[in-house]
């Protein structure tokens, strides 16, 4: 009998060793929604996040911003004890913004490292990563500028990317931020496309190279994840029953079908937030990491009270930092997505 006893909390220990060793790593996506710094920077249109704008963006609302973003981080560490490997984050101003955030005391014990590229956009907003190092082991990364064919010299977000191994495997990560739908989203669609079939063909030349290679690609599409532009054009299928070798997978757009949303607009949702993974990463060989599925989906939404609007115009809509000029002490317009692998 102790002998049986024995022989059991052994293997209840083993299990818990190996659900330990075997904790996922989450992947984040968030549009920070204007996290800009109070100075003016002369060459790009950002007079209205100044003390003198018309905003009064000054250091007691930034460090708010801050504080708020460091929130919503730590709480989506929380989730599973353990701060995410890889962010990738949009709408942010400079390398100086990230350097504040990371700095924060719930983030500082992830001590993550900066992964960021100017880029030529008008109002001087980019897209960056932040990474542990302890996990995600750097080799490279650059920033590849957007090619809008009809409109050579167009001033918007580069792409970042940057590449390296986690547990020995091959990543390659990706982030955008696509153009907006100023305009009207049919005259504007051009350009989406635009950065769909570049980011398309970034992920088949790497596949050609080393189909070992396992990328993730994210940010603001600022399409929904059903539209066109995600589903034929980059070729982001939404079911796993279909993806062949070489395909992306968008775990989102099921989750749109379900109805579930980023962000409001006019009382609906639309799901802009996407982070579609290849072929490889879903339908990984036994022993390598793989998407990981949760109770009904490959993908998550992030979401908590303190980050809706409880009353008002907007209620039910994500809690922004400013409606207008109007300061709410907000998080952002998008909630954050997140995704987990694992073995």
């Amino acid at each position: 009998m102790k002998r049986s006893v024995l022989m059991l909390c052994v293997a209840l220990l083993s299990v818990s060793a190996l659900w330990a060793q075997q904790k996922p790593y989450s992947i984040v996506f968030y549009n920070l929604e204007n996290l800009f710094d109070i100075y003016n920077d002369p060459e790009t249109h950002d007079d209205e996040f100044t003390p003198e704008g018309v905003k009064q963006w000054n250091e007691i609302k930034y460090q708010k911003k801050l504080t708020n973003m460091e929130r919503v981080l730590f709480d989506i560490a929380a989730i599973q004890k353990e701060y995410p490997v890889v962010i990738g984050v949009s709408e942010i101003e400079n390398r100086t913004v990230l350097e504040d955030l990371i700095s924060q005391p719930k983030l500082k014990g992830a001590n993550y490292r900066i992964c960021h590229y100017d880029s030529p956009d008008a109002r001087g907003v980019d897209v960056a990563f932040l990474y542990r190092a302890d996990i995600f082991k750097l080799e490279g990364s650059e920033n590849i500028k957007l090619v809008v064919e009809e409109l050579p010299d167009f001033r918007t977000r580069d792409l970042v990317v940057m590449w390296g191994t986690i547990e020995d495997e091959p990543f390659y990560f990706l982030v955008s931020h696509w153009p907006s739908r100023l305009g009207g989203k049919e005259a504007s669609q051009f350009k989406r496309d635009a950065c769909a079939t570049q980011i398309r063909q970034i992920k088949d030349s790497l596949l050609r190279e080393n189909p070992a290679t396992k990328v993730i690609v994210m940010g603001d599409f600022n399409d929904d994840a059903t539209d066109a532009s995600i589903v034929k054009t980059m070729g982001a299928k939404g079911k796993v029953k279909e993806l062949v070798e070489g395909d992306f997978f968008n775990p989102y757009n099921q989750m749109l079908r379900a109805g579930l949303g980023t962000l409001a607009y006019q009382d609906s949702w639309n799901l802009f937030d996407n982070i579609c993974v290849t072929e490889n990463l879903v339908n990984a060989k036994e022993g390598k990491l793989r998407l990981i599925k949760g109770k009904k989906f490959y993908g998550n939404i992030f979401s908590r009270p303190y980050m809706i609007q409880q009353e008002g115009q907007y209620k039910g809509y994500p809690l922004r930092t400013f409606v207008t000029n109007n300061f709410q002490n907000g998080f952002s317009d998008h909630f954050p997505v997140y995704i987990y692998i694992g073995k």
